[in-house]
């Protein structure tokens, strides 16, 4: 697939395409709750990009691919390709340390209020919740796992 991708500039591509989130799942009958979720979305045309991102990161999560589309102020839009990670384990052992004081700006208060909500949610899953303990006892600082 060419040449690979640093760290850093995986960091710059999610300060412009990135988002720290939280997927929604709820049913009728049972209570809702909030998935931690890491998410890079692009056009279409830039699928192999984010299949780099993917590799590079050792991610096992696919990248999905939906066709064009009219909005509803009438214009057509390019497809998107998405790569997203809501697996604890990538998030707690690959994404985290990726992005843990490393970004600038809004995407870095965007990052610290997903992980101060991700402890304080009620409606996130309690095993979701070791990543919050983790990052409050200080294993990000002393443990840092990706330096350029």
């Amino acid at each position: 697939m060419g040449q690979e991708l640093s760290y850093e500039y995986i960091r710059g591509l999610t300060e412009g395409e990135g988002c720290f989130s939280f997927c929604t799942i709820g049913w009728s009958s049972k209570p809702k709750i909030k998935i931690p979720t890491f998410v890079i979305g692009m056009s279409r045309r830039d699928k192999e990009l984010l299949l780099k991102v993917k590799e590079a990161l050792k991610l096992r999560n696919k990248v999905y691919e939906y066709g064009p589309r009219i909005r509803k102020d009438g214009y057509k839009r390019n497809g998107t390709a998405i790569l997203i990670i809501r697996d604890i384990g990538q998030l707690k052992n690959i994404i985290v340390p990726l992005f843990y004081k490393k970004l600038r700006g809004n995407k870095a208060k965007q990052f610290s209020e997903w992980l101060e909500k991700i402890g304080s949610d009620p409606d996130v899953p309690r095993s979701y919740k070791f990543i919050y303990k983790i990052y409050k006892a200080g294993f990000y600082d002393k443990n840092p796992k990706y330096i350029d």
